[in-house]
């Protein structure tokens, strides 16, 4: 596999994974809540371990494509936090907007 197939195959895992926790009732995928809603603090907590994970792979691609892992500064990780964190917006508007008009009608 190719590198750049590899980091395309990362950015789709990683749009996926954004968006998941807005799209799951489940908590962590695995217990439902007791009231049938998941909180959103649940989702954001999600979503932030999903960052983290993703990060790892991510490490973990580096590591087998180059042999060696860069040191980063916080700004590399504020800045994927943030591409994170667009990734997950059209599952933050589909749960919070386009889900009610689409009950409605």
């Amino acid at each position: 596999m190719s590198y750049s197939l590899a980091i395309g195959i990362l950015f789709v895992i990683a749009i996926v994974a954004a968006n998941l926790p807005w799209l799951s009732e489940r908590i962590f995928f695995i217990k439902q809540p007791r009231d049938g809603v998941k909180p959103f603090y649940v989702r954001l907590l999600e979503w932030f371990v999903l960052y983290f994970i993703v990060g790892a792979m991510a490490l973990g691609l580096e590591q087998a494509a180059t042999g060696q892992r860069y040191e980063q500064g916080w700004e590399f990780y504020v800045i994927t936090a943030c591409l994170f964190l667009v990734f997950a917006f059209p599952g933050f508007i589909y749960r919070y907007d386009l889900k009610r008009h689409l009950q409605r009608h």
